[in-house]
């Protein structure tokens, strides 16, 4: 897609910022650009010149996002929809703070977590809503009460597992085209020794903050073997971070495609089956596209990748870059 063609502010001045409030357009989804990011960009300038900080949009985006949930749990459809409008508004303020992010240059650790915690917390609510509301109009649920909790606790953790996947390989693309300082990639090991330097008596809030940080690098870590030892490899062979242009180039051009799956994963495509749910007064369908369709998805994601890497590990040990 063009980045001039898109449905961003009208003057040449406002285009430029508006751009550079995006993460880039290798991972961007065209939702996104046709509607969240035009309107998180309105949402950010409002709070940039009102001195707000994208912490504070976050927060007011939990707030919005588990009233939505709420709406959720009654059947009447109009309700419904006034949930859907909520959650809608919740996601352009989370994409709202990111772009005032980076607009504002008020990158911080906290803010990625509480970021991602956000949409844990909306989908929470959402799934509990589910749930009571199932037990109460379904005729099956309400005989067997335990299985539909049974089956969004399940797709609750498959749900988390996709979109800190799906955020990892956005992440590790990033830093092939952008460097390190347009990445938020992470490693354990580092995250390890400053939570180690940390101490439970002054830094209470910072180190349980960062414990969490890690163990959820950790599990990111864990499915991605062939990741791991092309980081290591590169580590190795460039010890000073100056990996060759051809080298990200290369990666970029082999990782790229795979984008359009992270982006199925994370909000939109999710929604889409929600609301769809929602709209055919099932919402117990929406368990099931998570836990088939998504999953399928997830492990072809990572395998594939796991692919890529392991070629690109193999060139750089017979010395190719």
């Amino acid at each position: 897609m063009d980045q001039n063609n898109l449905a961003s502010p009208a003057t040449a001045g406002e285009q430029s910022s508006y751009k550079n409030s995006l993460k880039s357009m290798d991972t961007e989804e065209h939702i996104d650009l046709m509607f969240y990011r035009p309107v998180g960009y309105m949402w950010a300038c409002i709070a940039k010149s009102l001195g707000v900080t994208p912490n504070a949009i976050t927060i007011a985006s939990i707030f919005l996002g588990i009233g939505a949930g709420v709406m959720f749990y009654f059947p009447e459809l109009w309700m419904n929809v006034i949930g859907m409008l909520l959650l809608v508004w919740a996601n352009s303020f989370d994409s709202a703070d990111g772009q005032l992010a980076r607009m504002t240059k008020q990158y911080s650790r906290i803010g990625r977590i509480l970021d991602g915690l956000s949409g844990d917390l909306w989908f929470a609510a959402i799934y509990v809503a589910i749930c009571l509301r199932e037990n109460i109009t379904s005729d099956f649920f309400s005989h067997h009460t335990w299985v539909i909790w049974v089956v969004a606790v399940t797709t609750g953790l498959c749900h988390a597992k996709q979109a800190a996947m799906a955020d990892y390989y956005r992440q590790f693309h990033l830093y092939f085209l952008k460097g390190e300082e347009g990445s938020e990639l992470e490693s354990s090991d580092n995250l390890k020794s400053k939570y180690a330097q940390l101490s439970w008596s002054k830094d209470f809030w910072k180190k349980i903050t960062l414990m969490f940080y890690t163990n959820y690098t950790v599990s990111q870590e864990s499915l991605t073997g062939n990741m791991q030892k092309l980081r290591a490899e590169l580590r190795r062979r460039f010890p000073d971070g100056r990996i060759p242009t051809a080298f990200r180039e290369a990666f970029r051009e082999k990782s790229l495609p795979l984008m359009k799956y992270t982006n199925i994963l994370s909000f939109n495509w999710r929604v889409i089956a929600l609301f769809t749910a929602l709209f055919l007064q099932m919402p117990w369908l929406y368990f099931a596209f998570e836990l088939t369709v998504l999953n399928v998805l997830l492990i072809y994601m990572i395998v594939r990748h796991e692919r890529i890497c392991k070629t690109f590990t193999k060139e750089l040990s017979d010395g190719k870059y």
